[in-house]
């Protein structure tokens, strides 16, 4: 499996732009709310946190048969960032997996863009050479499940760090994967 590149998406409202160590100024506010890691742990980094991660995650990931891949969310009407997708995309026995993840910002959350963005990344991960997406989702994160239902995931009885496994095949099986 070659590398996957993030390039840019659109959807009806939002555009999905590979993300930029230039983002994270504007990132750190949108992520900003602690209310956002009840679920996932941690506190809410600073600007320059934010920018080393996002230098460590545009250098790519040092497995060259992994792709890391990451765009922020773009509310067209509003001129702002709003939040971000993710894939990680690694070869499996069955194919590529995407495992995926979104997160948006507090004041824009209840307004259908994590669904909107996590359905054209799941739509996009389709059309590549990837057979399955996973997410794991906190058991009482409603929102979350929503969001993966939505893109089309249905839960498993799998479970990892104490998260229940969403799953979607997406692409067909490739013979003599690794």
């Amino acid at each position: 499996m070659s590398a996957l590149a993030a390039r840019a998406l659109g959807t009806g409202r939002l555009d999905l732009l590979p993300l930029r160590v230039e983002h994270a100024e504007e990132m750190a506010a949108v992520l900003s709310d602690p209310a956002l890691h009840t679920f996932i742990g941690g506190t809410p980094d600073t600007p320059g946190a934010l920018r080393s991660r996002y230098q460590r995650l545009a250098a790519g990931s040092p497995d060259p048969t992994v792709s890391w891949l990451n765009w922020v969310i773009r509310l067209r009407a509003e001129s702002c960032l709003t939040g971000t997708v993710q894939a990680t995309v690694s070869p499996s026995g069955q194919g590529p997996v995407a495992e995926i993840a979104w997160v948006v910002g507090t004041p824009w959350q209840g307004r259908g863009i994590a669904t909107e963005a996590a359905r054209e990344l799941v739509d996009w991960l389709g059309s590549q050479p990837v057979h399955t997406v996973i997410a794991h989702i906190h058991p009482k994160h409603r929102a979350s499940a929503a969001v993966a239902a939505a893109a089309g995931l249905s839960p498993t009885d799998a479970w990892h760090d104490g998260e229940i496994t969403w799953r979607r095949s997406v692409g067909r099986v490739i013979h003599g994967s690794p």
